[in-house]
């Protein structure tokens, strides 16, 4: 819950001293948070407080958007992540709680599941701009069920593709431009998503499952696997690219794609070096925008910020420890992690390119390692442990400077020699 980063009045302070730039250049202000003992006034806020909750995700919507856009590369993509986020729960009052797939247990178990959005932009940074919970059919067709966990009463059934089309109809109000609407299996197989983005000339990369049936030239009914063994058996038509940098270095596959009966609408096959594991991706790019393959390739590639966004989220801000069972209350309750994951994401793309100082990466398998490895830039979970640092006064300024500066430098060293390490690798395999 928010209570766990316990702010105080020193917040604004605090990011003005991070990036102390960033309010004389955006003129920008932001709210002084109030943390509490206990966490009745919490509660209250969440449950019984009036105020305008999509309205409120209007504003941070707008807020992360427009701030990154203010820090990026002119050109760089813009990409809608879609994807859910689970938050375990051990009984059954909690709106939406019920036995379902969740993928932070690894399986079936009993708790909630939230579709997010996420707004990514390449070389930048990435926050999340709306979420929605799922609430299952049967919650919502009883009264008692219904009143108990405070469902609108106008609440309907929606799949979690059709909550990304509410999502995405919410963003596209506000003015917010993606290049790509990116997502996995779940959104790849909405044919009502996928008709919804071809009606508004929205482009996408989602992710099918490889039974997935093509209509080819002529008039030919192939899934993705009989696609791929008809036509890309020579290795010449695949090509090495990287899908994005990690932490460990470039992420390098096999690519390849295959054109189908519409002009519109392909399919991008990514093929992994080593395990020969095929991932496949259902492509829409409208007429007048550039359809190639670097660019379906670089935007396959930025799904997976998202899933570092839940775990940010998670594991700095409480996304999944609402502690709340009321459906208005855990909508809230992802606000308000959403405006401080929106903060210290800005104030990350702020500094990101006076604070990176890293030695450039290696060029052979044999290079010797640099003397200073410098930095990595200033990242959102190092923000907001000197966020900590300030409001609480738990530990010395000096103290929580020093360790950032070491983690920071330290990571870039294990940076260096994790490319290297790639770089050795792949010398291997050509020899």
């Amino acid at each position: 819950m928010f209570a766990r980063i316990e702010p105080r009045r020193q917040a604004a302070k605090y990011v003005r001293a991070v990036t102390s730039d960033l309010p004389k250049r955006n003129g920008w202000t932001i709210a002084e948070w109030v943390g509490d003992l206990r966490p009745d006034a919490t509660q209250r806020l969440l449950n019984r407080a009036r105020w305008d909750t999509l309205g409120a995700m209007s504003i941070i919507r707008r807020f992360a958007v427009d701030r990154l856009d203010a820090t990026a590369r002119p050109g760089s993509l813009t990409i809608g992540a879609l994807d859910e986020s689970g938050q375990e729960k051990k009984g059954k009052a909690t709106a939406g709680v019920k036995r379902q797939h969740m993928g932070c247990a690894g399986g079936i178990d009993n708790g909630i599941n939230t579709v997010h959005l996420a707004y990514v932009r390449a070389g930048t940074g990435h926050a999340l701009i709306g979420s929605r919970q799922w609430i299952p059919a049967e919650q919502i067709s009883d009264p008692v069920t219904a009143i108990i966990t405070g469902l609108p009463f106008d609440l309907t059934f929606a799949t979690k593709g059709e909550l990304a089309i509410t999502l995405l109809s919410e963003a596209f109000a506000d003015g917010v431009h993606l290049d790509f609407v990116a997502g996995d299996e779940v959104y790849g197989a909405c044919t009502t998503l996928r008709r919804f983005l071809e009606a508004h000339r929205q482009a996408y990369v989602l992710r099918v499952r490889a039974t997935f049936t093509l209509t080819l030239g002529g008039g030919t009914f192939l899934t993705g696997t009989e696609a791929v063994a008809k036509h890309l058996k020579q290795k010449r038509k695949w090509t090495i690219r990287s899908a994005g940098d990690g932490s460990k270095g470039e992420r390098t596959y096999a690519w390849a794609w295959i054109a189908t009966a519409s002009p519109v609408h392909f399919l991008l096959i990514r093929k992994h070096r080593t395990t020969g594991e095929l991932a496949f991706h259902y492509c829409y790019v409208p007429d007048g925008q550039p359809a190639t393959l670097p660019r379906l390739i670089a935007a396959a590639g930025l799904r997976w910020p998202i899933e570092e966004t839940f775990e940010f989220g998670k594991d700095l801000f409480g996304l999944d420890q609402s502690q709340v069972r009321l459906y208005e209350a855990v909508l809230r309750h992802t606000v308000l992690v959403m405006a401080a994951l929106a903060i210290c994401a800005v104030s990350a793309a702020t500094a990101r390119h006076r604070t990176d100082t890293q030695a450039p990466p290696p060029t052979h398998a044999e290079q010797r390692p640099p003397e200073d490895p410098g930095m990595i830039p200033l990242t959102i979970a190092e923000i907001k442990r000197l966020f900590n640092a300030v409001i609480t006064r738990t530990l010395s300024l000096e103290h929580t400077a020093h360790w950032s500066t070491w983690r920071r430098r330290h990571q870039a060293r294990a940076r260096w020699f994790h490319r290297r390490a790639r770089l050795t690798t792949a010398y291997a395999q050509l020899n």
